[in-house]
């Protein structure tokens, strides 16, 4: 018999009741109300997509990430990132900062104490925002947000996935920039409002066999 779920954390937030576990010394979960948002054993997407949305990249890069998580995503992309690149993150919730660089600090290798790193607790839409009025233009926007794209995402005005979205996603990114988004499952209509913008788009499925989900790299031409 597996060991059991210890809760290491708890905390009320506008989204629900945030809880880490852990069972062993790289076994965590992160869970919103009781269901599970992250595993750290089933993260091979999130590290994929980290590692494909910056692998182009050349020194200097400045690279904006929604949603740090366990910080794996961020971990992927540092580790394929030139020294002196930086890297934005965006994260809704103070305690998930807190976590990565407490208990989960051994997990992502001290990915948000890392001097490239810069931390802002905010929804990640409202930084696009403010780099598409002309604060920054991103070498590559990656977004690793619960669920992802589907088939109930609002095609018009979903925030980050909408035409609307994805048109403020494309003024902030540099030319050739990339926007890398992580989903739980294929969204084909996602797929096509991206192609619609003007974006060159490719979906994968990283790995073979188990849990699989997918990421979607959209490159803006330079």
């Amino acid at each position: 018999m597996g060991k059991a779920w210890q809760t290491l954390d708890r905390r009320e937030t506008p989204d629900g009741v945030l809880e880490l576990r852990q069972r062993d010394e790289d076994d965590f979960l992160i869970c919103v109300d009781g269901r599970v948002l992250m595993n750290s054993r089933a993260s091979r997407s999130e590290e994929a997509l980290g590692v494909a949305a910056c692998s182009e990249l050349g020194p200097g890069a400045t690279v904006l990430i929604g949603g740090l998580g366990m910080g794996l995503t961020l971990r992927a992309a540092l580790e394929t990132l030139h020294p002196n690149s930086r890297v934005h993150v965006a994260e809704l919730h103070p305690v998930v900062a807190d976590w990565c660089r407490g208990p989960l600090a051994g997990l992502c290798g001290g990915a948000a104490q890392d001097p490239r790193v810069s931390i802002r607790i905010a929804d990640v839409a409202d930084c696009i925002r403010e780099a598409e009025r002309g604060s920054c233009d991103y070498d590559a926007i990656v977004i690793d947000l619960f669920e992802g794209p589907h088939a109930g995402t609002d095609a018009s005005r979903d925030p980050v996935y909408g035409r609307e979205a994805i048109a403020r996603t494309w003024r902030a990114l540099a030319p050739g920039g990339v926007f890398g988004v992580w989903s739980e499952a294929r969204d084909a209509s996602f797929a096509a409002r991206l192609q619609a913008q003007g974006f060159e788009v490719e979906t994968r499925r990283p790995g073979r066999g188990g849990l699989r989900h997918w990421i979607v790299l959209a490159r803006r031409p330079r």
